[in-house]
């Protein structure tokens, strides 16, 4: 957590910064906050998804303006994707099962989210801009617990799984909303961001499962 903690002083001094050579609120650095729900969904190749489940995002929002209507956008933030499956015998619970014993499973996952998007923004209309933004979710697992059932009765909850989980998963981020000024330096943003993960997040052999995320953005900038 130490380094964490050192990346977020990092951020808010290089905000200082930019700020003092920034001709205008729409250059240079900007630096805010966010904490928004996420609702997540999983893959599972031996086996099937079982719905949304909801989980929660929140910590530091950066862009590095360098043009007019163009951004470089990024952040730090703690991410929990949370998501159920039904999955045939997973290797942490059915050394001796039947072949065909289907495990219904929820992953309880949280993550150091390091976001790496190019954010392109309209002109203002009135106070508000609007803004589309892709790039690459880079995260780090800091924490895996799962819950269990076979047949419907129950077998483990909140059960350590990290040492089975991958520490790197990356994601490809798809999002938009807008941006509202409130104060000269000021303005608050909310948007949709669906993120798709395309690592497998299990270190299981022959079995590949991957976690998803749409993220109901909510976020100030000053």
């Amino acid at each position: 957590m130490k380094r964490v903690f050192l990346f977020m002083l990092l951020l808010a001094s290089a905000g200082g910064l930019f700020a003092q050579n920034s001709p205008s609120p729409d250059y240079g650095f900007r630096l805010g906050l966010t904490a928004h729900p996420t609702f997540g969904w999983l893959k599972a190749e031996n086996g099937k998804g079982n719905g949304l489940s909801l989980g929660f995002s929140y910590g530091l929002l950066a862009d590095f303006n360098f043009a007019e209507n163009y951004s470089l956008a990024t952040g730090l933030t703690i991410t929990t994707i949370n998501g159920k499956s039904t999955e045939i015998n997973p290797a942490l619970y059915a050394p001796a099962a039947s072949a065909a014993a289907g495990y219904d499973l929820k992953y309880k996952l949280q993550y150091i989210e390091l976001p790496l998007t190019l954010k392109l923004k309209t002109n203002k209309i009135g106070d508000l801009r609007w803004y589309g933004q892709f790039g690459l979710s880079n995260d780090f697992n800091i924490g895996a617990k799962q819950d269990a059932e076979l047949a419907g009765k129950g077998l483990v909850n909140d059960q350590a799984i990290k040492k089975y989980t991958r520490f790197y998963r990356a994601g490809l981020i798809l999002g938009g909303g807008g941006e509202f000024d409130i104060d000269t330096h000021t303005s608050i943003t909310a948007g949709l961001t669906y993120n798709n993960g395309f690592t497998n997040i299990v270190k299981d052999n022959g079995r590949s499962v991957r976690n998803h995320y749409i993220a109901l953005n909510l976020g100030i900038f000053f």
